[in-house]
């Protein structure tokens, strides 16, 4: 935990990690300086941001909508308070006004201290985009966050966590630093344990030539979630599909959405591409997270804008990009998937499960009813949030806010106040969180901060329990 002027920081990435980021090492006395340069490269860049700069009536409609000042009452957490940070800095160096009766119209100079509390505010910040939803101008405060965390990162002040998760992705492709054997033992594991649940073996192939789909899952599901990858596969086994796991590509998530997207992201994106050409894969199939699945429908083609030398590989518009969830419910809208919702040891007959929206899905990336038809067809009862659907409540945990240093977990408590009012409030046995960050951050704080013991799966996991393979035993 590092402590400036009392504001709760997330720990700092060390010179080491810096250096595996290629992030260069910059004195505090010349960061303001630095910062000002690159806030007026993306003030050029972004006309999302200059809006957030200058349209802003500070009409408060967004502060009840934020969890995060629910959850803390803080008024640096209110939306607009939040961007204020920023525009303050804005309004001093790019407007006339400023430069001319700088603290009369509310303009300041950068300084460290200024910095300083970018690094608490910008990292306490969600990314959930709630407040963009209510906004009367369309403000979404999300693009003033991501503009403020990617300047920190141009002068070398970085969370410890995605620094770290970030050098990873550089050396392994994944975020857990994982290695090609990890991978296959974990396999080996979760293939042994569906052969006992189910009475015959399933593969996780890896790195098969010639296979029709890559599916990428959340390096999370190999350390938290073996249910979801035990999910994955059992669809994929229904459905014949010949489908392969990519060791250097083990990624479904994609932090520099949410920290740098110059090189981190594009470092991915271009993992992913020379992946499907070596490979020669025709679709590319997501799994259960969240801001990766907002990266990768969204970002993906404004960072492929040029070919891989060498790969002799056109991908630019050959290989669509799905999310597992929408090809799943491809099938149960057709009626080529037998799921048996009364029988599945995930979800027991007289237990009812409530379903949590991730926010990059339903405020991002359109995901909302595919969900549902796959929950409703593979377990017996579903009780629904209120609000739900783009509406609902961030977990608290999103954008990778999962520190455990000691006050930035404090944080993520409160931040997580109003999902679980809405959790309390279902009656539910069982919570779906069909994103790799959402759990994390449910198991990191529901039993042990709010008291709240309840069972957490992902939604994957409900369906392959639920699928019914002809002359096997069901689970």
């Amino acid at each position: 935990m590092v402590k400036g002027q009392e504001l709760s920081q997330p720990a700092r990435a060390s010179a080491r990690v810096l250096k595996r980021l290629y992030v260069r090492e910059i004195p505090d006395e010349e960061k303001p300086a630095e910062a000002l340069k690159w806030l007026d490269y993306y003030r050029k860049d972004r006309r999302s941001l200059v809006m957030a700069m200058e349209s802003c009536v500070k009409c408060g409609v967004c502060a009840n909508e934020c969890h995060a000042y629910l959850g803390t009452k803080d008024p640096n957490n209110i939306p607009a308070g939040r961007a204020d940070l920023m525009r303050k800095v804005y309004k001093r160096y790019f407007t006339v006004q400023g430069r001319l009766f700088g603290n009369l119209v509310g303009a300041e100079d950068i300084t460290m201290d200024t910095l300083e509390k970018w690094f608490s505010y910008y990292y306490q910040c969600t990314e959930c985009r709630r407040c963009g939803h209510v906004c009367p101008f369309g403000i979404d405060t999300c693009e003033v966050t991501m503009a403020g965390r990617e300047i920190l990162w141009g002068i070398g002040m970085i969370p410890d966590l995605q620094g770290a998760a970030s050098a990873a992705v550089y050396e392994r492709g994944n975020q857990g630093n994982m290695t090609k054997q990890a991978l296959i033992e974990t396999h080996d594991f979760l293939s042994d344990e569906i052969e006992e649940e189910r009475g015959f073996r399933m593969e996780f192939p890896v790195d098969k030539p010639n296979s029709d789909i890559l599916y990428v899952p959340s390096s999370a599901d190999y350390l938290l979630n073996p249910e979801t990858l035990k999910g994955a596969c059992q669809f994929f086994e229904y459905v014949g599909a010949n489908w392969t796991i990519s060791s250097h590509m083990t990624e479904a998530g994609n932090f520099g959405l949410l920290t740098e997207q110059h090189s981190v992201q594009r470092e991915l994106v271009e993992r992913l591409w020379r992946t499907v050409a070596e490979l020669g894969i025709k679709k590319i199939v997501f799994g259960e997270c969240g801001h990766g699945w907002r990266a990768w429908k969204m970002y993906t083609p404004t960072l492929t804008d040029y070919a891989i030398a060498g790969s002799g590989y056109d991908y630019h518009n050959r290989v669509p990009i799905v999310h597992i969830h929408d090809e799943v419910a491809a099938y149960v809208k057709m009626g080529k998937l037998k799921l048996n919702p009364r029988d599945n040891r995930l979800a027991p007959v007289g237990k009812s499960i409530t379903l949590h929206d991730p926010c990059n899905y339903c405020r991002a990336c359109n995901l909302i009813q595919n969900l549902r038809v796959n929950l409703y067809a593979s377990v017996p009862e579903v009780r629904e949030m209120t609000p739900n659907g783009e509406k609902n409540f961030c977990c608290g945990g999103g954008s990778a806010v999962l520190y455990d240093d000691p006050e930035m977990y404090e944080l993520r408590g409160k931040f997580s106040l109003k999902k679980v009012e809405q959790i309390k409030a279902t009656g539910a046995d069982i919570l779906c969180a069909p994103c790799s960050i959402c759990k994390a951050q449910f198991y990191g704080v529901l039993k042990e901060y709010h008291h709240l013991d309840i069972p957490i799966q992902g939604l994957i996991d409900f369906v392959g329990a639920a699928l019914v393979f002809k002359g096997h035993r069901q689970i």
